[in-house]
């Protein structure tokens, strides 16, 4: 486990294109680290695939276009990137977990905090359910509009 940490610590701290701060939505969302731990949580406990498929769905997305949630992205025009053969199986637990946490963030804060960050975020707390370390997840991230298979 610790070359995973080591691996997803580095994606956690990649840089998107804008800056990257503690309490980015202090102001605007106060509660959302607390609102997708509890998602991720829940999830947690029904299924053990959880952790797994949480880091990967984070892993795969930041080594695409950088952190960008655009592996979540539906696209109607093109394969996007939840469809490339090895993303497939992502589409259950993985997106699940982010899915959840996203809908519960956005029954308080509609439309401001970032998919990207809640894939951050909850990337982190499920590898704190799972014993690991705790960190501060800088946010600020913006999603990704454009998802390509390739």
């Amino acid at each position: 486990m610790g070359m995973m940490r080591v691996l997803f610590m580095s994606m956690v701290l990649i840089n998107v294109g804008g800056q990257l701060v503690e309490n980015f939505y202090s102001s605007t969302c106060p509660h959302v680290e607390a609102m997708v731990k509890q998602a991720v949580s829940m999830k947690f406990i029904k299924t053990n695939i959880t952790l797994p498929a949480t880091l990967r769905l984070f892993f795969h997305d930041c080594f695409i276009e950088g952190c960008d949630a655009s592996i979540i992205i539906q696209s109607t025009t093109n394969d996007a990137e939840k469809d490339f053969p090895v993303n497939l199986s992502l589409a259950g637990d993985g997106f699940d977990t982010v899915i959840k946490a996203k809908e519960a963030v956005e029954a308080v804060c509609p439309g401001i905090v970032s998919c990207a960050d809640i894939q951050a975020i909850a990337a982190r707390d499920v590898l704190v359910l799972a014993g690991g370390p705790s960190f501060t997840v800088e946010l600020g991230r913006r999603d990704g509009l454009i998802s390509n298979k390739y």
